[in-house]
């Protein structure tokens, strides 16, 4: 397979970032990491790859269109992988402003300067091109939880065909950008492909996230706070599967299709947090830390550590992908358990505390 160039935006985040280490330790091809730095974006995650002839970074913002048309002219890209984006459901509550500027008024943007290049390619280059967006299982809203006193006996799963139905600021900007990509398909016919993900974990995860925001709250001995009853339920997904997926659809996936990437992980938001706090007992004791909690007494397991608070406003009670298409259609299957990923995750939070700190101290939370 000839290789080709993958312009990927977002790329200094957590997704982009496994993305772009999977592209380059396992293949041939070409990345430029296009990527703003937001406080979420870290090149810090591709240091490994920094000095790599086939990796290429640039600091530019999608919604600046002039900039995008360089980079487009510059490295005439084969493939573009959209990631970036705001992301983070709490912020978009408090401040949904920047959530439209980036996820809609900077994926049209993208797509424009997209379009614009794929008219120009020859022949050859424009039958292989795709615009290969990047979105979320949230776009769907939520399912029927098992404690509702209504739900069948059995509860159903997102499809590629569920009908939008998002609850956030953040999931209604990703939503408007999926119908965005879906009209340039339909309008201009620009080759594109949409992917929708259930909740990521892994290394290099910012530390706002639930899962590290447990790992480094756990082991200064703070507060974990659980959402209401804890009783929310995601599907989670190893990110360097999500990794492998992506590329899989971006070399394989049918143009004008979606697919679903799940992990087929359903878990109750407060059964992670425990699970969490168990593996953290193993792999570093509370005993041993001698931590003390919020009234100073020392604690024997970070599960004393577990407190409830207000629950999100809007807050979605179950996500769940049916990711029986990609698997059925481009034999894509997630390699980890929720069990070992969460394992390999917590061991690399212990071994790299140096990132978390640095993550924090570039860009501190508003």
């Amino acid at each position: 397979m000839k290789p080709k160039t993958f312009l990927i935006t977002g790329g200094a985040g957590f997704i982009g970032s496994a993305v772009i280490r999977h592209l380059i330790d396992h293949t041939q091809h070409s990345v430029v990491n296009v990527d703003k730095l937001t406080y979420a974006g870290n090149l810090d995650s591709l240091k490994m790859v920094e000095e790599n002839d086939r990796y290429r970074f640039a600091k530019v913002d999608i919604g600046d269109a002039k900039a995008i048309k360089r980079l487009f002219d510059t490295y005439k890209p084969d493939i573009v992988m959209h990631l970036a984006a705001e992301s983070h459901v709490d912020r978009s509550i408090e401040g949904p402003s920047d959530f439209i500027q980036t996820n809609i008024v900077g994926t049209y943007t993208l797509l424009e300067q997209a379009r614009e290049y794929w008219q120009k390619l020859d022949t050859p280059q424009k039958a292989s091109f795709r615009f290969h967006h990047v979105s979320t299982d949230e776009v769907y809203g939520d399912l029927p939880h098992p404690d509702d006193a209504n739900a069948p006996a059995s509860l159903p799963s997102f499809v590629e065909t569920t009908p939008y139905a998002p609850s956030s600021p953040y999931s209604a900007s990703k939503a408007s950008s999926d119908h965005l990509v879906r009209a340039w398909h339909r309008t201009y016919g620009l080759p594109v492909i949409i992917t929708n993900c259930s909740n990521n974990y892994g290394p290099y995860q910012y530390p706002e996230k639930l899962i590290p925001l447990m790992i480094l709250n756990a082991l200064k001995g703070r507060s974990l706070p659980v959402y209401g009853n804890g009783n929310q339920i995601r599907d989670w997904l190893y990110v360097d599967d999500h990794a492998h997926a992506l590329y899989t659809v971006a070399q394989k996936g049918k143009t004008g299709e979606t697919y679903n990437i799940g992990g087929h992980n359903e878990k109750r938001n407060l059964d992670v947090v425990t699970l969490l706090c168990d593996l953290l007992d193993e792999l570093a004791p509370a005993h041993n830390r001698q931590l003390p909690d919020t009234n100073g007494r020392t604690i024997h397991s970070y599960r004393d550590l577990i407190e409830f608070v207000q629950d999100r406003p809007g807050h979605d009670m179950r996500y769940a992908i049916d990711a029986s298409k990609i698997q059925r259609q481009l034999g894509w299957k997630p390699q980890e358990t929720f069990e070992t990923g969460l394992k390999k995750t917590v061991q690399w939070y212990l071994k790299h505390s140096d990132w978390c700190q640095n993550a924090l101290n570039q860009h501190k939370t508003p």
